[in-house]
Parts: structure tokens; sequence; C-alpha cells
């Protein structure tokens, strides 16, 4: 944990302590459901990695356009 995250954990601290004990259940649940919401966005993006390109087009006219949307200008520098 860096500093800023130590520093941040303890001002919220600070806020917690003025709330009654229903306030704080109810943040801990929200909390909680924060962390699960947050590995099953890791884990899904994980597994979408995966997989092949896929398109209709050919693996040869798929880099004959690319080649032929590049573009290139001649430029001299000037020193």
């Amino acid at each position: 944990m860096s500093y800023a995250d130590k520093h941040i954990v303890e001002t919220y601290s600070m806020l917690f302590d003025g709330l009654n004990s229903l306030s704080k259940i109810e943040l801990i649940e929200k909390l909680t459901k924060s962390l699960k919401r947050e590995k099953r966005i890791e884990r899904d993006t994980f597994f979408e990695s995966f997989g092949a390109f896929s398109d209709e087009k050919s693996a040869e006219e798929i880099i004959l356009n690319l080649k032929s949307s590049r573009k290139f200008r001649n430029q001299e520098i000037k020193l």
C-alpha cells in the first residue's frame, strides 16, 4: 500500500468514527459488493483477451488493406 493510499484510508476512517453502527454495517456491505464486482470484472477481462480476430476477409485481404491505408509524406528536415 502506498503512502497516498494509507493517508486516504486514515482520512476515511476518521470520517467513519462519527457514523452509527447501522451505517457502518451498510458501508461494509457496499465495500464488499464493490470488491466482488472488481474481481468479476478482472476475471472477465482476462478471459475476453483470448480468442482470434474474426473478420470475413482473408488474411491476405486484411494485409493489403492495411498496407494500402498507410500514408507516407516526404518532408525535408532542416537543421
